[in-house]
């Protein structure tokens, strides 16, 4: 099955202005390229103190532009023709003095200039040290910005190169990928719900010791993200985890896997897609204590309960929302992948090797459904989700056809 890069074919001016942080335009513009994006890069004066001409032609396979007269350009209007050809510009990283250039229409090099004559969506990543960021003229030429509809990403906050820490750092390539992939991520799940769960649970034995597993939640609040970027109204029920939660429509915080069985059924109504990610405890104590369970000199003896299959109760309801399910495994993947999606009556399981997802930032997805298995190559987890989500709203799409046939007959 071939899957289709979001920002394949898509063209993306990125403009680099004088700082410390132009190394991390290099990285991102690696990383565009490899998604198969068309990266056209225009660099300031300044820039080139920071990073070379050289380096950025390299990674792009693209003449950079540095200047605003250049004979290699048709009628010397390369502010015209490059703000023409490109889907979108990013500035990154942005200076706090281009940001005063673009509030004020300033056009004194080919980069301000072609931002002044664009057709197309302007994003600027902002870097510059704390107080230059925390200076009230920052501040109000930031609001303009945004009032004139140009995103601001970022910036994080962090240690910065002056040696203070606060503030004005520029996000790092990976999170601009992210930002770049919202923006191009086509809208296949608009105006629909759904419902994902992720992260793991933990099931107390007493006041604190429990049973869980090491599932860092990567997976699932990358879907629920990517989900949102697709269109969806995302509700997400998530057990405890570390990583940041995506925003999204409403997010459900549990602990135990009867506490995420009481949400599931709670929010399921109405859904369109239910997306079961979460590394559900399959059993838990039978008893749990209040207080701490002192250490003695004889054997103890845990009798463990079977948890409920959420997946299962969603999946077997009267109506029930397109139902996914994942299988993470440690040997006879695919086979047990196959056998829990038959026995569930899934449309759709992603199968993993638990060895190689759990708390990792990459994964590899054996995707199952009706027309067979599909295998994504090992990648990072929040762009297996976008590649996830855009089969699932193929697949939920042929289903809703299906299901309307149906009751036309």
């Amino acid at each position: 099955m071939a899957l289709a890069r979001p920002l394949a074919g898509r063209r993306l001016l990125l403009g680099i202005t004088g700082g410390i942080a132009a190394y991390k335009a290099a990285e991102l513009a690696r990383l565009l390229v490899q998604e198969e994006m068309q990266v056209q890069v225009v660099m300031t004066e300044s820039a080139c103190r920071f990073v070379g001409v050289a380096t950025l032609q390299g990674l792009t396979g693209k003449k950079v532009y540095t200047e605003l007269w250049d004979d290699s350009v048709p009628n010397n209007m390369a502010h015209i023709g490059l703000s023409r050809e490109v889907d979108a510009i990013l500035i990154a990283p942005a200076s706090a003095d281009f940001i005063a250039k673009l509030v004020h229409g300033l056009a004194d090099d080919l980069l301000s200039t072609l931002c002044l004559a664009r057709s197309c969506p302007l994003w600027v990543a902002p870097a510059m040290n704390l107080q230059m960021w925390e200076n009230p003229s920052t501040q109000r030429n930031l609001a303009r910005l945004q009032q004139d509809n140009i995103a601001v990403l970022g910036p994080a906050s962090g240690q910065q190169a002056c040696g203070e820490t606060g503030v004005g750092r520029m996000l790092e390539a990976r999170e601009l990928l992210t930002e770049i992939y919202r923006h191009f991520q086509p809208k296949s799940l608009s105006g629909k719900r759904v419902l994902i769960t992720a992260g793991p649970t933990f099931e107390a034995l007493d006041a604190v010791r429990g049973l869980t597993n090491l599932s860092s939640g990567k997976m699932g609040l990358a879907v629920a993200q990517a989900a949102g970027d697709a269109g969806a109204q995302v509700t997400l029920i998530c057990g405890p985890v570390c990583s940041p939660l995506p925003a999204v429509h409403q997010c459900i915080s549990i602990v135990s896997a009867a506490e995420m069985f009481a949400a599931v059924k709670d929010a399921v109504q109405d859904n369109d897609i239910f997306i079961s990610i979460a590394a559900v405890a399959d059993y838990r104590p039978a008893e749990s204590f209040e207080h701490k369970l002192k250490k003695t000199a004889a054997d103890l003896t845990l009798t463990l309960v079977p948890n409920p299959d959420i997946l299962q109760h969603v999946a077997s309801l009267p109506n029930a929302p397109f139902c996914v399910g994942f299988a993470a495994e440690t040997e006879a993947i695919e086979q047990h992948a196959a056998e829990k999606r038959k026995k569930k009556k899934l449309p759709l399981i992603v199968a993993n090797d638990a060895r190689l997802a759990i708390g990792s930032d990459d994964n590899a997805l054996i995707l199952l459904d009706d027309a067979g298995t599909h295998h994504l190559p090992k990648a990072g987890k929040m762009q297996q989700a976008r590649l996830l989500i855009d089969h699932i709203a193929h697949l939920y799409n042929q289903h809703t056809k299906k299901h309307a046939c149906n009751e036309e007959r």
